[in-house]
């Protein structure tokens, strides 16, 4: 046992409760310590580095919010539609609290696109933050699963054929595919067994990842520092400040100083989130579609069946994969190799490696079905974000220092992600159809050529230090 800290008897009865407890608990103020009053962050943050903190504001009202629904809801077909109706129309506050978790899933996706975002713009990916990176796609994966899990629980009319049509997609995998959606269903059509499954997974299992990936995830950024807008690494630059003689110049103890500025955007937040809650819950039907206060019928179709919006942009990304587009993938594929072959300096191995690789995807998208490679379209517009810090060869971090055009490009990637997100919302249609397979094109290829085009240009001089201006 570690031996106790002595305190004067003339102190503080607060600093004597503090004392006692640490002498009994040094663990809790050590964890204190080295991630809040110790861990020293650049001063330069900016408004973009508040969607961390708020997407764990998030977290806690899905858990809090979640943990209270479940006490009224029945994960049974015959009556989970009424559960969800008797929360809303006879459970004291039941209402607020559905809406609470309904915006609240809708506002979760908002700050961790926002915050992936803001990774990507000052190379948050880079040395050495891969693995907090991994770490963080990790959490945006599980966050996507709990999404499609807790979306067909209401048990409505689109939650229903939602579920039904995106696990059907599995079907489509060669082979496996059929035993696969069965064993995600666990029966041939959407049914009770799937309720159980799906709520299961939902309530307990992926929120147990979740949590893990979100202390994993924030443990390796404390371990080896925060990026910053200037993307330089304070660690390496000279050391002493007025709180400590070893600590990093340009850093400042994350409590106060940012704590401070965090509570702030919390109170911003909450205030845009309750205004919603209160007075937008459905959002238009974005947020809660209105065939969702239907209960699910399996004898009627909706007219028109898409995900919720978060979901939109990969939903377009697997419905741009037409017969025709797989030609259009196969002359990419075959280029790709020619190109590599002629222009890169590769080994004459390398060389019959990658012709041969792209002869045998062109075989495979000519034979498989291309709703099949819609499936892959749709799975790796995800996966390959993890590979990103991989991809990225430009010799500076921060988007600040990087050619105007890189900016624009960047600037092109958000609008093309949000076309294909609202081109999803709506039913299909042939101009919608090209969009759609021109903004797949486009988001893979900047992720594909991003070894290639990030090097390009002229960069700006990164300074020794990093540039604030205090306010």
């Amino acid at each position: 046992m570690a031996e106790f800290k002595e305190i004067s008897p003339n102190a503080p009865a607060t600093a004597k409760l503090g004392n006692w407890f640490e002498n009994r608990f040094p663990t809790l103020f050590s964890a204190y310590r080295v991630h809040m009053s110790e861990y020293y962050a650049p001063k330069n943050f900016n408004f973009w580095y508040v969607f961390g903190v708020l997407s764990m504001v998030v977290l806690i009202i899905q858990i809090v919010t979640g943990i209270f629904l479940v006490m009224n809801y029945k994960p049974d077909a015959n009556l989970a539609f009424a559960s969800v109706e008797y929360i809303m129309r006879d459970v004291p506050a039941g209402w607020w609290v559905r809406y609470m978790h309904s915006t609240g899933a809708s506002a979760f996706f908002v700050v961790v696109y926002l915050h992936m975002f803001r990774g990507m713009m000052y190379g948050s990916y880079r040395k050495p933050r891969e693995l907090v990176w991994l770490f963080g796609c990790g959490i945006f994966l599980a966050l996507m699963a709990e999404a499609f899990m807790g979306y067909l629980l209401p048990w409505g009319q689109m939650s229903y054929w939602g579920a039904q049509v995106i696990v059907n997609l599995f079907a489509a995998i060669p082979l496996v595919g059929p035993d696969l959606a069965l064993l995600i269903r666990g029966d041939y059509v959407v049914s009770d067994a799937t309720l159980n499954r799906f709520f299961s997974l939902h309530v307990i299992a992926v929120p147990l990842v979740l949590i893990g990936l979100v202390a994993a995830h924030i443990f390796a950024l404390h371990d080896v520092g925060s990026n910053n807008p200037d993307g330089i690494e304070i660690k390496q630059g000279p050391k002493g400040n007025q709180w400590s003689a070893t600590a990093p110049a340009d850093g400042v103890p994350f409590h106060p100083y940012y704590t401070v500025h965090d509570i702030f955007a919390v109170c911003v937040f909450l205030f845009v989130f309750f205004a919603v809650v209160y007075f937008a819950p459905e959002m238009g039907g974005y947020f809660l579609e209105f065939n969702n206060f239907i209960p699910a019928d399996p004898m009627v179709t909706p007219l028109h069946i898409a995900p919720v919006w978060y979901f939109t942009s990969f939903y377009s990304m697997l419905r741009a994969i037409t017969t025709e587009m797989v030609y259009v993938l196969m002359a990419c594929a075959l280029l790709a190799a020619l190109f590599a072959v002629l222009k890169l300096k590769l080994s004459s191995i390398t060389k019959a490696v990658v012709l041969v690789a792209a002869v045998v995807a062109c075989v495979l998208m000519y034979f498989l079905d291309a709703k099949f490679w819609g499936v892959v379209a749709m799975g790796g517009a995800v996966i390959i974000l993890f590979f990103l810090p991989w991809l990225d060869h430009s010799p500076v971090k921060s988007i600040r220092y990087r050619p105007t055009w890189h900016k624009v490009l960047y600037g092109i990637f958000v609008i093309n992600f949000i076309v294909l997100g609202y081109l999803g919302v709506l039913p299909p249609f042939p101009v919608g159809e090209r969009v759609s397979q021109l903004g797949t094109l486009f988001y893979f290829g900047f992720f594909l050529l991003m070894p290639w085009w990030s090097k390009l240009g002229q960069f700006k001089p990164v300074p020794e230090r990093i540039t604030y201006k205090p306010h």
